[in-house]
């Protein structure tokens, strides 16, 4: 009796699961096996997971600070170096109220003062009166790091306005001793930062002269590749080519709406003269070198005084945002740290307000409580509902010829929606190189495109869109022209 008790129960739940109401699609094909093919190039794992860190601090700090310079010369007095109420911890529980998820920290910026005690260099934080000579900013700062859930990362100047030997052989095996030396006492880290900013005049042991290099060959960089791939392999290296990361090719923050994350081999070195291509990428491009966008929550990057009056707002913020993470890249904001060691109040004001917008916009998707269809779906694996799911390792694809394909939002009556959010499933490559966004007012009414402000090109790992509210009963993404077939991960309207 029992038996068949549980069966007659069987039987009427999945009756019941025949009735739920799915999300339309209006093919399908037979996808629940392998996945669409790779479109080349594509990314690291560890490139997948530095995108989607998404928001991460810079701190510009030391001798300038107390120089009131952005490039120090070279030749500034250690004993400078005395902050009343440095506190490493400070800084990263402002960063992560701000919601950043790592920092990158200058430990020796063009002037060459070191702020660990290197044992390669008597220009270090060590000939300071800084806690009695046993000073260690980056160490403090790692340990702050640790203690709170930031990421950390270096920035080691290739160029050092201090060393007497920089220009020759001696000084390139300078430089990978520090770097080993880093990645031993504070690794691992996420990122590691090697600027453009090579060569010119300077200190140079009391020379004063100015020097010049070959920015191309002469830090030797592969050696420091390897030295990375051995002590850290999980760190992204940044540099105007790459090759975890590319510079954007401005200091305003801002990709180009078209952003492609490739980049041809061997074309991008130091002090690349075209930026603009840095903007866009290479649609062409063999290698996956994600653009990286660079700026400064004041005029300088390095804290000076005057200028506390001219932090970016949380509004400005929240523009930049939209223009980096928001157009495929990651958003680098310097925050510097003040005279007496600590960040300074306007500064963190600022960022707790852009965090706080941040949240509000994002708050509610709409989608969740909207009906998806689309044209196509690649089997239940690859179904539209995965779309919405919140998951970045789920995607829906129509795995078609390379054709158009589309995605819908249907609500239960006219919604207001201002904002778009769309995300390809990078670890294929990145296929989407134009779209089109439309909406109905009504159901069976006319298609009319939204103007969504700026060119609908490439998506990768995040496209945010902003455009006048409009009252719609639909909304429809239309993939006009890909590389293959789309793989669109994440949809969000708001």
């Amino acid at each position: 009796m029992k038996k068949s008790f549980n069966f007659f129960y069987l039987i009427m739940l999945y009756a019941l699961l025949l009735f739920i109401p799915k999300n339309d699609v209006q093919g399908a094909g037979s996808g629940d096996g392998e996945a669409p093919a790779q479109v080349l190039p594509v990314p690291e794992p560890k490139q997948v997971r530095w995108q989607q860190m998404e928001t991460y601090a810079f701190i510009h700090y030391g001798l300038n600070t107390y120089n009131d310079m952005e490039w120090g010369y070279g030749d500034a007095s250690p004993r400078l170096f005395n902050p009343s109420h440095l506190d490493t911890d400070q800084w990263v529980r402002t960063l992560k109220a701000a919601g950043m998820k790592g920092v990158i920290f200058t430990a020796k910026h063009h002037d060459g003062f070191c702020l660990w005690p290197s044992q390669y260099s008597d220009y270090t934080i060590a000939q300071s009166p800084y806690r009695g000579g046993k000073g260690d900013v980056v160490g403090e700062l790692a340990a702050s790091c640790r203690k709170y859930g930031l990421k950390l990362g270096l920035y080691l100047s290739p160029w050092d306005r201090h060393q007497a030997s920089y220009g020759t052989a001696a000084y390139v095996d300078y430089y990978h001793l520090q770097l080993a030396e880093l990645l031993k006492r504070y690794g691992p880290l996420f990122e590691v930062w090697f600027d453009g900013a090579n060569g010119g005049d300077g200190w140079y042991g009391g020379a004063n002269e100015r020097r010049s290099i070959d920015q191309r060959t002469y830090y030797d960089f592969p050696r420091a590749y390897d030295t990375l791939a051995r002590l850290s392999p999980e760190t992204i290296v940044f540099s105007d080519g790459g090759p975890g990361c590319r510079w954007v090719g401005n200091e305003r923050g801002e990709a180009d709406a078209t952003n492609w994350s490739m980049l041809r081999h061997g074309e991008v070195h130091a002090g690349f003269p075209r930026p603009k291509e840095l903007s866009t990428g290479h649609a062409d491009g063999d290698e996956w070198v994600p653009a990286e966008c660079d700026v400064s929550i004041r005029p300088g990057w390095f804290w000076h005084e005057k200028e506390n009056s001219q932090v970016k707002t949380p509004r400005q913020l929240l523009d930049i945002y939209y223009k980096s993470v928001g157009r495929n890249a990651t958003f680098l904001l310097n925050v510097p740290v003040a005279a007496d060691g600590r960040i300074h109040p306007a500064d963190s004001s600022s960022l707790v307000g852009f965090r706080e917008l941040l949240e509000q916009e994002f708050a509610c998707n709409l989608v969740k409580e909207a009906h998806l269809s689309a044209n196509a779906q690649y089997g239940q694996r690859y179904a539209v509902a995965n779309v919405a799911d919140g998951s970045f390792d789920s995607f829906w694809t129509c795995a078609d010829d390379g054709g158009e394909s589309w995605l819908q939002v249907s609500f239960q009556k006219p919604t207001a929606v201002s904002r778009l959010m769309l995300q390809e499933y990078i670890p294929l490559g990145q296929r989407v190189c134009r779209f089109v966004v439309e909406c109905r007012l009504e159901e069976q009414a006319e298609w009319l495109p939204v103007d969504c402000g700026e060119p609908t090109t490439t998506i990768g790992y995040k496209r945010l869109l902003r455009f006048t509210p409009v009252e719609a009963k639909e909304l429809r993404i239309r993939f006009t022209d890909v590389r293959a077939c789309a793989c669109i991960s994440e949809l969000g309207v708001y």
